[in-house]
């Protein structure tokens, strides 16, 4: 050990093992690697696999200081999601959250084999993997940051509720209005309790966001330093921004992209659901009529949310309306597997996004410019909605939070196609999604403030 090369600084990187989580953190990875900073990437098995294969925009590979480290946990149950079930929370990955503590013991035995070859070991972990990384207060060359993986207008009116809804200064008063009730069911407030609920010593909380999108709200956070720490680091998006007119080449022959190329510009709608969301038989039913009547032409993404383990277990084919994908083939493409979204997004034939809002999905729809129909089915969703369609002003409402309850009919669904991709109304939102989206791709760009407060991170963990 005494005869290895000491190095100034490497970053370790713990995501929770979901996947919105997984992508920003390895995304997140892209961006430090460009500074020549040794990565350490670190999950379970099964997850560090899944972060690698889904990834899109860049090739995790073709990285050589980004290395990963994969670690078995105990066997876990694996139950598939449960489309009927009255909270939309994905609570068949809970037990892979929990076996996710299991990454505390070799976790810090890496972090501390590191720190002995290295000046300055920085580690960033999901706010959700506190638990695990608890130990490395003990090392003393060892600096920490949380990586708070929502949009901080959300987990500002958490916190502000939390604390008792005080006065709020003009320019928020939006706050005031955001749905939260029943957002978090208890189960998950007893798995945070686990995850969260530990003796912290943060440097500072990094952000996949902008202070063009999110200013204020940093803002406010830091003032009253809701996480405990008043250093945010706000240096979004993660995601590659450079796909505008482009594919890749692992995604060169893919059906979805090589349709679009065939479409005029704005005109075809994206549905996705992210990967912590299943439908109904009967909610299915009624977007697939409700897009049939639009007229309109779209690519749906139509898989059941991911169970703990991705790679084990049978996937649910959910059905769709008899001889459906046959009538609707010359305008529409029904996705069953894994879809390049941030490709689909960032093509020019894309003029819409009906999306869960979850906040991963949320940035790489802002960053490449498209309108979002918010459709929140859980957690930070309803706020992240609320912010696109009420305050950033980029986005139609799809599914009211206080109608979570209910199945969306088909005529809703084909309205809101309508407003999105064929009236006046989507055209403004579309002109407002766009400029925002140039604005924040101008923004991560050499010159640009949210380049200049990445490089600021970057200074201040190798000082």
């Amino acid at each position: 050990m005494a005869n290895q090369p000491i190095t100034s600084v490497a970053v370790v990187m713990v995501p929770l093992p979901a996947q919105g989580h997984l992508n920003q953190l390895l995304h997140l990875s892209r961006l430090v690697s460009v500074y020549d900073i040794p990565i350490h990437f670190i999950s379970t098995t099964t997850h560090t696999r899944q972060a690698k294969t889904r990834v899109h925009g860049w090739d995790p590979l073709s990285k050589t200081n980004i290395n990963f480290h994969e670690f078995p946990t105990p066997p876990f149950n694996n139950p598939p999601p449960n489309p009927n079930s009255s909270i939309k929370f994905p609570s068949q990955i809970i037990p892979s959250l929990h076996a996710s503590t299991n990454l505390r013991d070799p976790v810090y035995k890496l972090i501390q084999k590191l720190s002995k070859t290295t000046q300055r070991i920085v580690i960033i972990y999901d706010s959700l993997m506190a638990y695990v990384v608890q130990d490395i207060r003990s090392i003393p060359n060892a600096e920490s940051f949380c990586f708070q993986s929502s949009s901080a207008f959300t987990i500002y009116s958490l916190y502000w509720e939390a604390v008792g809804k005080p006065l709020l200064p003009f320019k928020a008063c939006h706050i005031e209005n955001v749905p939260l009730e029943d957002c978090f069911p208890l189960e998950i407030q007893e798995l945070v309790k686990v995850l969260y609920d530990v003796p912290k010593s943060n440097t500072g909380d990094i952000y996949n966001t902008s202070r063009l999108i999110d200013g204020i709200y940093l803002d406010l956070l830091a003032e009253a330093k809701a996480t405990g720490t008043n250093k945010l680091f706000a240096i979004g998006p993660f995601n590659p921004i450079s796909l505008l007119g482009t594919k890749n080449q692992e995604n060169n022959q893919n059906k979805c992209l090589l349709w679009l190329d065939k479409q005029e510009p704005n005109s075809v709608l994206f549905i996705s659901f992210g990967t912590t969301s299943s439908l109904t038989d009967e909610q299915i039913n009624e977007i697939a009529i409700g897009l049939e009547k639009s007229e309109h032409k779209f690519i749906w993404v139509l898989r059941d949310a991911d169970k703990g383990d991705v790679f084990e277990g049978e996937i649910r084919k959910a059905p769709l309306p008899e001889g459906y994908e046959e009538r609707v083939k010359e305008r529409g493409i029904i996705v069953r597997d894994w879809a390049p979204q941030l490709e689909i997004l960032g093509h020019g034939s894309t003029g819409g996004f009906i999306s869960h809002c979850g906040w991963n999905s949320c940035m790489e729809s802002i960053s490449l410019g498209v309108p979002i129909g918010a459709w929140p089915m859980h957690s930070d969703q309803p706020g992240n909605a609320f912010l696109v369609t009420k305050v950033l002003r980029i986005g139609v409402e799809v599914k009211d939070w206080a109608r979570r309850d209910e199945v969306i009919d088909s005529i809703t669904v084909e309205k809101v196609v309508r407003r999105l991709l064929g009236s006046e109304e989507g055209d403004e939102i579309r002109k407002r999604a766009k400029e925002l989206g140039e604005i924040v791709r101008e923004s991560v760009v050499e010159g640009g403030d949210t380049k200049k407060e990445m490089d600021s991170f970057i200074a201040h963990i190798t000082r």
